[in-house]
C-alpha cells in the first residue's frame, strides 16, 4: 500500500510540473478542472497595461502556464466579489458572455463559479479555428485562444432590443480586461473579429442560443 500511495505522489508531481490539468476528485462529478487562484495585486501598473499594449501576430512556440491561463480568465469573467459580480461590467447583472479556451489539449468551457475548466473537446483545434478565421495563420499559432460568445437572450429578456447594445458592450470590456492582464502577465495579444460564425460556433458545439463575438490570441510574441 505505501509503494501505491508514493508511485501516485510521484506520478501526481509529475503531471503538475507538465502542466497537465488534474481532475480534483470533488471535481469529478462536474467535469470541472480547478484552475489555481488568480492573483489579485500585481507589480504592473494599470497605466503600465495600456500603454504597452499592442496587437502582436507573431508567436514563439513558448507554451504558457495554467496559472497565467487563470489569470487570464479571471480577468475576462472571474467572480470578483461575494454576491457573485464579476471582473467586467455586464448591464443588470444578467452576465450574457461565455468563455472557451482553445490551446493544445483540447478545448474548454471556462465556469466563473468554480474557477474551473470543463473540457469539451480534446485533442488541438488551433488549427480548424484558424481556419474558420479565414486562415489567420498566428490563431494556431499561439498557445492559447480565447473565444468570448453571448447569449443575447439573457439581456433582451429584460431590456428589450437595446440588450443587444449592451451586450456588445460587455464583450468590449471583458476583452480589454484580458488585453491589459495579458500585457501585466508578460504576453501578447491580438482582438480577433474576423471569423465563419457558423464555424466557430460547431468547432465549440455552441446552441443556437449563443453568438461567438471575439476571438483573442494570446501567447509569447517572437
Amino acid at each position: 500500500m505505501k509503494i501505491i500511495k508514493a508511485t501516485l505522489s510521484i506520478l501526481f508531481v509529475f503531471l503538475f510540473l507538465s502542466n497537465s490539468i488534474i481532475y480534483a476528485e470533488d471535481q469529478m462529478e462536474k467535469g470541472i478542472v480547478k484552475l489555481p487562484k488568480p492573483i489579485l495585486k500585481g507589480t504592473v501598473s494599470v497605466e503600465e497595461t495600456i500603454e504597452k499594449r499592442r496587437s502582436v501576430r507573431r508567436y514563439s512556440k513558448k507554451d504558457i502556464t495554467l496559472k497565467e491561463v487563470s489569470q487570464l480568465l479571471w480577468a475576462a469573467q472571474g467572480i470578483t466579489g461575494g454576491s457573485g459580480l464579476r471582473a467586467a461590467p455586464s448591464a443588470g447583472a444578467t452576465y450574457p458572455l461565455e468563455v472557451y479556451v482553445v490551446k493544445k489539449d483540447g478545448i474548454f468551457h471556462y465556469s466563473p463559479q468554480d474557477h474551473g475548466l470543463r473540457l469539451i473537446v480534446q485533442g488541438d483545434k488551433r488549427e480548424k479555428l484558424k481556419d474558420a478565421c479565414w486562415g489567420q495563420g498566428f490563431v494556431a499559432q499561439a498557445p492559447l485562444d480565447i473565444v468570448i460568445s453571448a447569449v443575447y437572450d439573457r439581456v433582451t429578456s429584460r431590456y428589450g432590443e437595446r440588450g443587444i447594445r449592451y451586450t456588445d458592450i460587455e464583450v468590449g470590456h471583458a476583452a480589454e480586461n484580458v488585453h491589459l492582464q495579458a500585457v501585466a502577465l508578460g504576453l501578447d495579444s491580438v482582438p480577433v473579429g474576423a471569423f465563419k460564425d457558423d464555424e466557430v460556433s460547431t468547432l465549440l458545439g455552441l446552441s443556437k442560443e449563443e453568438k461567438p463575438i471575439y476571438i483573442i490570441p494570446v501567447g509569447y510574441g517572437e
